[in-house]
């Protein structure tokens, strides 16, 4: 089972969990989580008019072997206009714009998509419970 918890946050609200959203899907290979704007695809969705963030931004998929992998999707523009940071152990890295990195089983950690523009992300809270 992957667990997610999502909360939007600007510089005015740093440090509060209003608006926090939760999904969670059963870890069988194919299953599917997605975040982004696009309501009707994504269990988790930001404020429409964060333009920063892809109608459909980050995927997480269950591979054949119960791993979960965190996929930032390629959107419309050639260049990102967020970065995206996955934090797992106190050790952060980046996510390349259109790569794919596994989620470590039976870990928890946060994925960071960062707005270039403003002081404003979206956190996703991850827990892969084995």
């Amino acid at each position: 089972m992957l667990e997610l918890t999502m909360a939007a946050v600007t510089a005015a609200d740093a440090g509060a969990t209003a608006g926090m959203q939760m999904a969670e899907a059963p870890g069988e290979p194919g299953a599917v989580l997605r975040v982004g704007r696009d309501k009707s695809v994504c269990r988790l969705s930001t404020p429409d008019d964060w333009l920063f963030v892809s109608r459909v931004h980050l995927e997480f998929r269950c591979g054949p072997d119960g791993t979960w992998h965190l996929t930032w999707l390629r959107g419309s523009q050639p260049d990102p206009s967020s970065e995206v940071r996955l934090t797992v152990g106190g050790h952060a890295r980046s996510v390349a714009y259109g790569g794919s990195v596994p989620l470590p089983r039976g870990g928890s950690g946060e994925i960071v998509v960062q707005d270039r523009s403003e002081p404003r992300s979206v956190n996703v809270g991850f827990y892969h419970e084995v």
